[in-house]
């Protein structure tokens, strides 16, 4: 089953309350539950459900060592010694216990309800972010709207200059000799303000957008970010919603499916190292059918998702509980 499979293990220490020390062991983090298993006894510590944590949060023990705590039906849990480093470790727990919590679905009659408060935080967020978007859509028509005004402003000025000369010329006495000048000469036209151009490229369709863990290269330093599907190719957003690169259509040299919710994109260059994108997402077995489509020629299973390529073609909603029946 999906819930069996584990996405990521990290080698780090476990406080036990009981015996008051740390054990050395496994963090080990499935779609639906966060586990630890110490390396000595093989004892599983740890085993809960994600939608019953409440707050995942950067701290430090005994004001010196870097840990993670994950605060679960009012026990908090430390964890310290982590490898990589914390922060990778960190988005990636944050990243799915936040799809899990965003998920209106049951996974299973053992799942536990998810937490009011954790709900509402992460609502908070996805309000926040929409919020900024719309104010940054405002802020950019009301920059529109700046220049629109400036433009009338000049032309507004060039109107009264064409107008001060019609009344000196009204006001001139009938003796004076160039009295009929402006008359007899064509009418001065101010040329009329050409409207922008829209343009002409519209915006392209989005076939899919969702939140990824995204590492480049050999970087250890994984991070949050977004990854977008287009007609033409693929688009890897950061957090702060910055391109990081585009991958056009004819530029994807392969894709690799490491596993369900984990894939690789490259672009092979001849005397350079390769242009790698190692993308972990919660959501990911939404858009591997999509890049079968797109990428049918480009797009490789390894061993650990081989039961992937067939179940892909099964309905979306099917996915999450499909891809490992057999």
């Amino acid at each position: 089953m999906n819930e069996d499979i584990r996405i990521h293990s990290w080698p780090c220490s476990y406080y036990l309350d009981t015996s008051k020390q740390w054990i050395p062991g496994k963090l080990s983090l499935t779609p639906l539950s966060l586990k630890f298993t110490a390396d000595k006894t093989r004892e599983l510590l740890v085993d809960f459900q994600l939608r019953g944590i409440s707050e995942i949060k950067k701290e430090s023990s005994h004001l010196i060592f870097s840990s993670l705590t994950v605060l679960e039906k009012g026990t908090k849990h430390w964890f310290s010694s982590l490898h990589p480093n914390r922060n990778v470790v960190f988005n990636v727990l944050e990243h799915f216990w936040r799809e899990q919590l965003l998920s209106g679905q049951e996974q299973g009659a053992g799942a536990a309800l998810g937490s009011s408060k954790g709900r509402e935080l992460t609502g908070m967020l996805e309000g926040s972010q929409k919020r900024l978007e719309d104010t940054a859509k405002v802020l950019h028509s009301q920059g529109e709207q700046f220049d629109n005004i400036m433009r009338g402003l000049h032309k507004i000025e060039g109107d009264m200059d064409v107008a001060d000369r019609l009344l000196t010329e009204l006001e001139s006495p009938s003796w004076w000799p160039f009295s009929t000048k402006l008359w007899k000469t064509p009418q001065e036209s101010k040329p009329k303000e050409t409207p922008a151009a829209p343009d002409p490229k519209t915006e392209e369709e989005i076939l899919l957008r969702i939140p990824v863990i995204i590492t480049h290269r050999t970087d250890s330093n994984s991070k949050p970010g977004k990854l977008t599907l287009l007609p033409s190719g693929l688009e890897i957003w950061d957090c702060n919603s910055q391109l990081l690169h585009r991958f056009e259509s004819r530029e994807v040299d392969d894709i690799r499916v490491h596993s369900p919710y984990e894939i690789s994109v490259r672009q092979r260059f001849i005397g350079k190292p390769d242009n790698s994108y190692r993308l972990l997402a919660a959501r990911m077995p939404q858009l591997i059918p999509l890049l079968e489509i797109h990428f049918s020629r480009k797009i490789q299973f390894l061993e650990d998702a081989l039961g992937f390529a067939g179940a892909g073609r099964s309905p979306a909603a099917e996915l999450g509980t499909s891809i490992w029946r057999a």
